[in-house]
């Protein structure tokens, strides 16, 4: 199986918009970190009431990366004008026509429609919230990446191998407890590999003798789901968490890319009579 040359394109310019009173300032560094992976952060705004103390801790992290707080007064209790302010500007910055994609970091199902409506114009949508973001919006977005992932506070999953030598996800224990603890570290809430639903991608995807590129099989999940990640499952990458699943999946080098990396291919293993 011949590995395909790799080629490079121009990145993608993004429009990075928080939603400050839905998102954590403590995942400001791996916010920026991981959009980086995606493009150039060309907009980056955030919006909230300034005037009052709970943005504290993003006011602190403004200027240091360079993002542009929105002044939205709440003008009655219990109405998110945030909300409006963002959907807004997300909707002028798009008619511009000079960006790729976009970046919504919130953990409120309401821009559910404004991630489909962006998308239905042909530009990739990232979404950034916690794990208790609603269904809707996940779904909604082409890839979205749980904040417990990025918070420079975080533990994060740990694989560990169970006796059958399967391979098993845990939460990192705990410390133990001092006598003045700080606040408890937010932890990834651990998740089982799905290990069949990569199988029948690997499938649907493979060549003759069942090998299918990991870049497409890659490619595929994140269509389906766009909230998969590895991170979830204690590996950094697709190939490391492919690789733990040995009893499962086997990997084959192909060659190397044009950006010097491997050229990886993945098939089912067959089983054992």
């Amino acid at each position: 199986m011949a590995a395909k040359p790799v080629q490079t394109r121009q990145q993608k310019h993004l429009a990075v918009l928080i939603d400050a009173d839905n998102a954590s300032a403590a995942i400001v560094e791996g916010l920026f970190e991981e959009i980086a992976k995606y493009g150039v952060a060309s907009v980056k705004r955030i919006y909230g009431d300034w005037t009052g103390p709970q943005l504290g801790g993003w006011k602190k992290v403004l200027l240091d990366h360079s993002i542009l707080p929105m002044q939205q007064f709440a003008y009655t209790t219990g109405k998110n004008a945030t909300d409006s302010s963002l959907i807004i500007d997300a909707m002028d910055l798009l008619y511009t026509r000079r960006f790729d994609g976009f970046c919504l970091v919130s953990s409120d199902s309401d821009f559910t429609r404004l991630a489909a409506r962006l998308r239905e114009e042909g530009l990739e949508v990232i979404g950034f919230g916690e794990q208790k973001t609603p269904k809707p919006f996940v779904s909604a977005c082409d890839k979205f990446i749980y904040t417990e992932l990025l918070r420079n506070d975080a533990e994060p999953a740990e694989a560990e191998v169970s006796s059958n030598g399967a391979q098993a996800i845990a939460q990192t224990p705990a410390t133990e407890a001092k006598p003045v603890a700080p606040p408890a570290p937010t932890k990834v809430k651990a998740q089982k590999v799905p290990v069949d639903f990569i199988a029948k991608i690997i499938d649907d995807n493979s060549d003759e003798d069942g090998w299918c590129h990991l870049a497409i099989l890659g490619s595929n999940i994140s269509k389906l789901r766009s909230d998969f990640d590895s991170r979830l499952y204690g590996h950094k990458k697709l190939s490391d968490l492919i690789k733990a699943q040995n009893s499962r999946f086997e990997l084959q080098v192909l060659g190397t890319t044009a950006t010097g990396g491997k050229a990886l291919a993945v098939r089912n293993r067959k089983p054992t009579k």
